[in-house]
């Protein structure tokens, strides 16, 4: 079982299964809203289990981010059109037990710092 919170503790996260995608996001939006990069992975929706008040933001035409409106904390990360919903590994309470699997749009990563492991990226 993962579980998570906020850094204030007033919304938390929990899961079951198996989380997939462990991933370093490089993308402008995630770079502004974290102040660097963003680390999550993905369940499908139903085996998510959040509490509290989640303020969600459409970021674009297709995807929506869920923070705490009290902390500011961005956890959450979901598409309009999938079943799947990304949460930031950094809200974990303790060890994940997951291992990265990629960088993604690192084509628009910040010019302040390298990739310097060999995990795959992809822009």
């Amino acid at each position: 079982m993962l579980k998570g919170t906020c850094l204030c503790k007033d919304i938390s996260f929990e899961t079951s299964a198996k989380p997939q995608g462990p991933s370093m996001c490089h993308c402008g939006q995630c770079r502004k809203q974290s102040g660097g990069v963003w680390s999550s992975a993905f369940v499908n929706e139903s085996d998510l289990t959040i509490t509290g008040e989640v303020r969600w933001f459409d970021s674009s035409k297709t995807a929506k981010r869920g923070s705490c409106p009290r902390c500011g904390s961005f956890l959450f990360w979901k598409a309009h059109d999938e079943d799947t919903i990304s949460f930031a590994l950094g809200a974990v309470d303790g060890p994940t037990g997951l291992t990265l699997s990629k960088h993604i749009f690192v084509a628009e990563k910040g010019d302040y710092y390298d990739i310097a492991d060999d995990v795959p990226q992809k822009d």
